[in-house]
Order: C-alpha cells, then sequence, then structure tokens
C-alpha cells in the first residue's frame, strides 16, 4: 500500500514537471518596458513563508494553516504558484521546526492542491459566466478559494483521520470558518488591485472583464542634468 508521503510526493512532483513544461519563468522578463509579474512574485516570496511560520506558535489543539494560494494564484497565475508555495512549505522546516514529511504534507495540502483547484475551478466560472466583474469577484476571487481551500483541508484531515478524534467536530467547523474568512480576504485584496495595480493580476484584464485597453503605466520623469 502506498503511503501518504508518496502520494503527496507523487503530486508534488507532477505539478513541479507541469510548470517546468511551461517554463514560467518566462513572465518575469521584460516585454515592451513592463515587467507584470515580478512584483508580486517576489512579494508573494516574501509574505508567504512568513505567513506560514504562524501556526506553528499557536497554542492550538489542532493545527490550522493560512494557506494563501487562492491568492497567490490569482496574482501570478498557478505556474509561477507552484515555486512560491513550495518554497513557503520547504521554509516551514527552518521557521517552526517542521519535519520533512510535514512540510510536504503542508506545501501539498495547503499549497498544491488549492491552487490546482483555483486554477480548475476558476476555469470553469470563466466559462460558465463568462467575463464579467461580478463573476470575477464573487467566483474566481471569492466562492472558488472558499471552495478550493475547504476542500483540500478537508481532504487532508480525513486522509489523516484527524476528523475522528474527539476534537474532529471542532476542527470540522474550523475548517470551514478558515476557508471562508480567507476567501474574504482574497476577494478583498483582489478588488483593490483591480482598482489601484490591475498588471498584478495575472487573471485579470481590463480589457477581457471590462471592455476597454489595458491602463499603461505611468511613465517616469527624470530630472534634467
Amino acid at each position: 500500500m502506498v503511503s501518504r508521503v508518496a502520494i503527496e510526493a507523487i503530486l508534488l512532483a507532477l505539478a513541479w514537471a507541469a510548470v517546468l513544461l511551461v517554463r514560467p519563468w518566462r513572465l518575469l522578463r521584460p516585454h515592451a518596458g513592463q515587467v507584470p509579474l515580478a512584483t508580486p512574485f517576489l512579494a508573494s516570496l516574501t509574505v508567504l513563508p512568513w505567513l506560514w511560520s504562524w501556526p506553528g506558535l499557536a497554542a492550538l489543539p489542532f493545527p490550522l494553516h493560512w494557506s494563501g494560494a487562492p491568492l497567490v494564484v490569482l496574482m501570478i497565475g498557478w505556474p509561477l504558484a507552484i515555486p512560491v508555495v513550495t518554497v513557503a512549505g520547504l521554509s516551514t522546516m527552518l521557521t517552526s521546526g517542521a519535519s520533512l514529511a510535514h512540510a510536504l504534507e503542508l506545501t501539498v495540502w495547503s499549497g498544491v492542491l488549492p491552487a490546482t483547484l483555483m486554477l480548475l475551478l476558476g476555469q470553469g466560472v470563466r466559462k460558465a459566466l463568462g467575463p464579467h466583474p461580478v463573476a470575477y469577484m464573487l467566483g474566481r476571487a471569492f466562492a472558488v478559494p472558499m471552495v478550493s481551500l475547504a476542500c483540500c483541508a478537508l481532504g487532508g484531515a480525513v486522509l489523516g483521520n484527524a476528523l475522528t478524534g474527539p476534537t474532529g467536530e471542532l476542527q470540522l467547523v474550523a475548517i470551514l470558518l478558515l476557508a471562508m474568512g480567507e476567501a474574504s480576504w482574497s476577494c478583498a485584496v483582489a478588488s483593490l488591485l483591480v482598482a489601484y495595480r490591475p498588471q498584478w493580476l495575472a487573471t485579470w484584464s481590463d480589457a477581457v472583464y471590462l471592455g476597454r485597453p489595458a491602463r499603461p503605466r505611468p511613465a517616469r520623469v527624470r530630472p534634467h542634468r
């Protein structure tokens, strides 16, 4: 029988194989005088490992993890999100003293799988509802993150037999509330980015959702010497 660690290692390897196949680092190169995804990529790579170190400090009867993967997918897309969540997961071995097995579990169930569900369900919402701003905000930025986080957290808890213990019902409620809360934050941040920094959202386009050309970046004025 294949162990849980082996299953998680296979899932992570498959995700990385897909990432290497599409070569997402090309999205970080300058083109037409812009680097649209470099800034959110570096921001995600900086903030997410710090965010994932929090659960190790929480005195709770069961582990709760703020994922952040849905927002990262909205900002930089799935191919670039996989390296970010992998770095964040492995960093927990340094920041919170997690073992390799626990870091792998966190990477897969709180990072890779929610990000993958975000990709699949987001495309489903796009095809079903069309390119409408309301569909993006309530669908791809709220409902899809909530469903993705809840399903992955419940799947990991069921596979680890965490819901059968004395705190099983409490953990079930906590998973659903955490998924709803993180989805609300993801939707709020996405709304701010749509208004002020649409170029930081790989899944948003003014031309597609608003029917107008993308907003140009303001040119820098160099002082005369």
